[in-house]
């Protein structure tokens, strides 16, 4: 569903007030983190959001991530709900922050009708990288079907059969293993990392030195300042090639996060109408 301009621009200001608060909380306990994919594009590029964008990217390195979710629900004041991985309500191998009183309606039914919904940013973690290669391709395999489940316990839907069929599969596996094996964080520090539970879904699009994530700089986004690889130029090529020159508006691929957005009421009142969407699929690109 497309939104106009200023509905954007009002969403726009809710994920920037998310920010600032997960901003805030990294910065008091002294928890490294860098703005990623579109975010990052975002501020190298335009200084802030792309103007079409209607999401918000955060990546941190495992053990940064594990501190941030322990240590932030006792930050955060009433107004905000971390969504943490793999917690009761939450199926997903990434966690969330969450704006209460808010609405995020995605394109999906949750199988649990108690799933938090408010409008969100999402937070990533990034993990080490195998030097072996059999074994960094299998860890890239085993996130598939540790997403795969994910998905299926979230209300998943598509009418592709082998994506179905994947989604049956990926029951079988113990998931506890699979999610060992793809962190690989029982070795020390790897040379490269991964965010296969990331944004990307190709391997080569999900692979970087590690200094990519460990090395920051400070750029301009909306009106504040806010980390970014200080190796962008070497990273946003990796995920978008020419990343400097825009797409032509005719050319764009964009996706649609959410069907129904509402900045000031809560997503709890949209539920009787989730119930009776219809989809033509799980998700859609608008051009």
């Amino acid at each position: 569903m497309q939104r106009n301009a200023e509905q954007l621009k009002k969403h726009q200001k809710v994920l920037f007030e998310l920010l600032t608060v997960f901003d805030g909380i990294c910065k008091r306990y002294a928890v490294p983190y860098q703005l990623f994919a579109g975010t990052a594009l975002g501020a190298v590029r335009e200084q802030g959001f792309i103007p079409w964008d209607d999401d918000l990217d955060v990546i941190m390195l495992r053990r940064d991530y594990n501190r941030f979710l322990e240590l932030a629900p006792s930050a955060l004041g009433e107004g905000y709900f971390l969504q943490k991985e793999f917690s009761e309500h939450w199926p997903m191998f990434f966690s969330k922050l969450r704006k209460n009183g808010t609405a995020c309606i995605e394109r999906y039914v949750p199988k649990d009708e108690l799933t938090h919904q408010g409008i969100y940013i999402d937070i990533f973690p990034c993990d080490n990288l195998s030097g072996c290669n059999i074994y960094k391709k299998l860890q890239f395999g085993l996130s598939k079907l540790v997403i795969a489940s994910s998905l299926g316990k979230r209300g998943y839907r598509t009418d592709s059969v082998s994506k179905k069929l994947v989604i049956g599969l990926s029951e079988f596996f113990p998931q506890k293993l699979l999610r060992r094996i793809v962190q690989n964080d029982k070795h020390g520090d790897t040379e490269f990392v991964h965010c296969f539970f990331g944004a990307a879904s190709r391997y080569e699009k999900s692979v970087f030195p590690r200094k990519y994530i460990e090395e920051s700089i400070l750029l301009p986004f909306e009106s504040g300042v806010f980390p970014v690889s200080a190796h962008y130029d070497k990273l946003l090529t990796i995920l978008y090639g020419d990343y400097m020159t825009p797409t032509p508006e005719a050319e764009r691929n964009i996706k649609v996060h959410a069907e129904i957005v509402d900045t000031e009421s809560s997503y709890e009142n949209y539920l009787y109408i989730q119930k009776a969407m219809r989809f033509d699929g799980y998700t859609r690109s608008i051009r």
